[in-house]
């Protein structure tokens, strides 16, 4: 496996590939790998002739008050981990080359990064957004693997892949959970044994949400407010938003439909957690 830092180098390695002949696959992360990851770069194994992954904690898309200080960085680990998963080449980049002092760019997108993530994390899909886009023109991939668990991101940055015309087709996997369902993410590790046990709630609040909507006939506002009772009613757990959304729109929902997503972000302790559950209304 390939470990690189450089961009030009990185280009270099992946332009070989793809005039041999290779399917690029690429999965993008912050580094602090899990299952999760190793998931992502697993379906790029078996899709792809050459897989690349990138490990690279974004300052762009942490609010001022956000964890990016404190973010995990452990990164012979994750190569490792990267290596078992079958990567080919890891991409490590510096800030510094990600963002010389010189950039004025950044890549917005409008409608869907306004919404639930985009209205209580002001900039974080502009940082989301250009950094994926830089990472693209890099990277070059005939593929991008992404997770159903960052639901809003999956469906942004199809939405700019196609606006912007890139030749990448988007490939959302799974959503992965421990044991007790929750849902795996680098933050998990935040939480207390107390605070962990209060975690696994939001998937039960999620599969009550799937329950209703596929055995009752309650409207999609009144499922999102069983959903927040449900949660209120745990204590230590302090709900930003719970709600039912068009899958493709993310639009709130008024009456049962084809096309449904219930969509939960809330903080435990002082760790914010966010999942999802498609939803089947009968």
């Amino acid at each position: 496996m390939i470990v690189e830092s450089s961009l030009t180098e990185t280009r270099r390695h992946v332009r070989s590939a793809r005039r041999a002949g290779r399917v690029v696959g690429f999965v993008p992360t912050m580094g602090a790998l899990h299952p999760g990851h190793v998931s992502l770069i697993e379906a790029a194994r078996r899709d792809c002739d050459f897989v690349v992954a990138s490990i690279f904690v974004n300052p762009t898309q942490f609010g001022p008050q956000e964890d990016f200080s404190r973010y995990p960085r452990m990164l012979e680990a994750d190569l490792k981990m990267c290596r078992d998963a079958g990567a080919d080449l890891v991409l490590t980049p510096d800030v510094s080359a990600m963002y010389p002092e010189s950039a004025q760019t950044i890549v917005r997108v409008t409608k869907l990064a306004q919404v639930l993530e985009g209205a209580h994390r002001p900039g974080h899909f502009d940082g989301v957004s250009t950094v994926v886009t830089k990472l693209f023109n890099i990277a070059e991939p005939n593929r991008a693997y992404f997770g159903q668990k960052d639901y809003q991101q999956q469906l942004l940055i199809r939405q700019m892949t196609a606006d912007l015309d890139l030749p990448i087709e988007i490939v959302t996997c799974p959503t992965l959970r421990e044991a007790d369902g929750l849902a795996m993410s680098s933050r998990n590790r935040y939480l207390s044994t107390i605070e962990r046990g209060r975690a696994t709630h939001i998937f039960q609040a999620l599969q009550l949400a799937s329950q209703f909507a596929a055995e009752s006939n309650r409207t999609p506002p009144e499922i999102a407010q069983e959903m927040r009772d449900y949660l209120n009613s745990v204590g230590g757990i302090d709900v930003q938003y719970a709600v039912i959304a068009d899958r493709a729109t993310l639009e709130p929902l008024t009456e049962r439909a084809s096309s449904a997503v219930a969509l939960i972000a809330a903080k435990v302790g002082t760790t914010r957690l966010i999942d999802n559950q498609i939803l089947q209304f009968r």
